[in-house]
């Protein structure tokens, strides 16, 4: 999995504008997970999820996907679960300092950013992890949110 999330972390900007199509069908659907109910969409939703971003990008299923900002690179990779960049203990090389054969993450992240054109999101500071949010579907979470904002604002979702 070490070897396909740095091959990501090159290619973010691909991987910027993917999600940048998918998630507007996402949130088209949101017609349908409210008629079938996120709750029970949630775990087979996750599991879809799990497998497709475990894949590509190591995800840790945090449940607050912050990929868009972060380069592409997954901060729950960090050993020290750090959101808002790397540690004192990065090493010359960039390596991790409790992983000393692998690159830190954050490093990694930056370098992603660079190629996205949103790339200037990592330096939004995230807020901390809420554990009890591990293992559900961030992409519903995000559609809710979403839907919430329009409907709020009066807009029609579709």
């Amino acid at each position: 999995m070490y070897s396909v999330r740095l091959w990501v972390v090159r290619h973010a900007g691909a991987f910027e504008r993917i999600y940048n199509m998918f998630e507007p069908v996402l949130v088209k659907l949101h017609p349908v997970w409210s008629k079938i109910g996120y709750q029970r969409a949630e775990k087979p939703m996750s599991k879809f999820e799990q497998a497709c971003k475990g894949l590509l990008f190591d995800c840790k299923m945090c449940g607050q996907c912050a990929l868009s900002s972060t380069g592409m690179s997954c901060s729950m990779n960090c050993p020290k679960n750090l959101r808002n960049g790397p540690c004192g203990g990065v090493r010359l090389n960039g390596n991790c300092e409790v992983y000393a054969d692998r690159r830190c993450v954050w490093v990694e992240g930056w370098k992603g950013s660079q190629k996205m054109k949103n790339g200037d999101r990592i330096f939004a500071v995230q807020k901390p992890v809420n554990f009890s949010q591990q293992g559900s579907s961030s992409w519903l979470r995000v559609v809710r949110q979403i839907a919430k904002r329009k409907e709020q604002s009066g807009e029609k979702s579709q």
